[in-house]
């Protein structure tokens, strides 16, 4: 392993030196990123960035089958629920341990979920655990005996195993998580195909190969995951031979590299939203008109079109198409029309007060977030709106963005991943989901039709009665118009030519357990 560290240091090292031409190391697979992770503690991060690492480290319960939402075995070889859906029992995987040697079992798992849940456990200080919503329906986990595992739900919940395939289900090491207290996001222990090695802060998290993977060890022997912020850069260390993989190609470098015989770009649609949250607490957009105004004055056909280079759809809202059965068609985009919506600002008595607009300079599904922004800036300021951009690394804007808007910024730009249809507008748009709350409602919709519809859906069996549910909710929000409704991408990533067994997963997830480098 020293040999792979060295021998990766030397090739970082050359990635960054003008003019230089870096190889990366053999049998290792360097990985471009979009940002810094935040921490490498699955249960406490919420970024796709972050579980694009995780996934290949940790496993959990269920996953999703390759090329699909569809949720199969994963630590778990079988489960029964019972009749009135509120019981969940896992036979677990026999023989598999955690990479620091401690056995995987039914104690472990019930370790897991009492630490996010139970504010009363010894380790709930090593949070915060900010989609522990995703479990909020588990009222009790019980371990029958090694390897069964039960869990008992306060009501039906019909999101339950496809959030369990989320990596906010990936299982860490009870023991490690002793050990390392609030610093377990710095050294994480899974059962994944790759171990951790290290993490040079803003440089590089290195993974490598676990020989004993209960579903056969990987080829490669080493992944490393680069921190490139900027996608300039990271197209130019691709094409000097610094990464054998890059994630979220910028949409004019996609031709480009379309065209070259060493690569081979990937594409795939998925469960994505692109949006500007509004500030209805303060500020211009607590009026409905101007709400609305602001999507009308956006022309989102020309972003998909010029801006992303037609790696995106016109999002109508909160709901993405990926989603074919909850996904309501009769809701059209909000249609470019300046006209209506300078009529609208003047019914509202807009008169021209500054508007404090965040943009992040990358981010997990954000695009190109820099041209998006001042794109958008430009129609706003077409129809009188006066906005003024601030712009903050990607961590640093999450910072800023998820604890609420009030009292900083009248609009931001945000992107969300998704594993079902509850998900986004369940932690975004309720009004339990304000961030004093613990949620990502970080503009303060409030609409009690909404949160009654989102609380139904989550709890019914009947697959006909949810998408019903969820059709009505996607009315109500277009007509209320919390966000800007903007963008659902079709992702896209780049390999060499000599990697092989790579493909997009439709979660977003980079699953590189069966990827190899010839």
């Amino acid at each position: 392993m020293r040999r792979v560290l060295a021998a990766m240091a030397a090739a970082c090292a050359l990635a960054i030196a003008p003019a230089a031409f870096a190889q990366t190391p053999p049998n290792v697979i360097v990985v471009g990123q979009i940002a810094e992770p935040q921490s490498l503690d699955p249960h406490a991060v919420t970024a796709v960035n972050d579980f694009r690492i995780l996934v290949n480290v940790y496993d959990g319960l269920v996953r999703f089958a390759d090329g699909s939402l569809e949720v199969e075995p994963s630590l778990a070889e079988s489960w029964e629920i019972s009749e009135d859906g509120l019981t969940y029992t896992f036979k677990l995987r026999e023989g598999v341990t955690f990479h620091d040697g401690t056995p995987f079992n039914a104690e472990a798992v019930k370790f897991n979920f009492e630490r996010m849940l139970d504010e009363e456990h010894p380790f709930h200080d090593t949070g915060p655990f900010p989609l522990a919503f995703f479990f909020s329906a588990v009222d009790e986990v019980t371990a029958v005996d090694d390897t069964t595992v039960e869990f008992k739900l306060n009501e039906p919940f019909a999101p339950f195993l496809s959030n369990l395939a989320y990596p906010t289900g990936l299982i860490v090491s009870p023991a490690a998580v002793e050990a390392s207290g609030k610093d377990y996001g710095r050294n994480p222990v899974g059962t994944g195909a790759y171990k951790f090695e290290e993490w040079q802060g803003n440089q590089r998290v290195v993974v490598t190969r676990n020989e004993d993977y209960w579903d056969g060890a990987p080829a490669p022997e080493a992944i490393v995951f680069r921190p490139i912020t900027d996608a300039n850069t990271r197209v130019a260390e691709m094409l000097s031979g610094g990464l054998d993989i890059m994630v979220e190609v910028p949409p004019d470098s996609v031709a480009q590299f379309r065209d070259a015989p060493d690569f081979q770009v990937h594409e795939q649609a998925g469960p994505h939203v692109w949006f500007l949250i509004l500030n209805m607490k303060e500020g211009p957009f607590a009026e409905k008109a101007v709400r609305q105004a602001a999507n009308y004055a956006i022309n989102k056909e020309s972003l998909v079109t010029d801006v992303l280079q037609g790696t995106a759809e016109v999002a109508a809202g909160p709901i993405p198409p990926a989603f074919a059965w909850a996904y309501n068609e009769e809701v059209q985009p909000y249609p470019y029309d300046p006209d209506k919506a300078r009529e609208l600002l003047e019914e509202a008595g807009y008169d021209g007060e500054e508007i404090t607009f965040y943009v992040t300079e990358g981010g997990s599904g954000m695009l190109d977030p820099v041209a998006m922004g001042t794109a958008i800036q430009a129609d706003l300021a077409a129809v009188g709106m006066n906005v003024k951009i601030e712009t903050y690394e990607w961590n640093t804007f999450l910072g800023q963005v998820n604890p609420g808007l009030e009292g900083k910024a009248d609009m931001a730009e945000m992107a969300w991943m998704t594993n079902d249809p509850d998900t986004l507008p369940f932690l975004t748009l309720r009004t339990a989901a304000f961030p004093s709350e613990g949620g990502f409602n970080s503009g303060y919709y409030s609409n009690v039709e909404v949160d009654e519809l989102l609380n139904q859906a989550r709890v019914s069996t009947e697959p006909e009665e949810r998408a019903t549910l969820y059709k009505q909710m996607q009315e109500i929000v277009h007509e209320d118009a919390p966000w800007v409704f903007v963008a659902n991408w079709v992702q896209g990533a780049v390999t060499t030519a000599n990697v092989e067994g790579f493909s997009l997963q439709p979660s977003f997830f980079l699953m590189l357990q069966d990827v190899s480098k010839n």
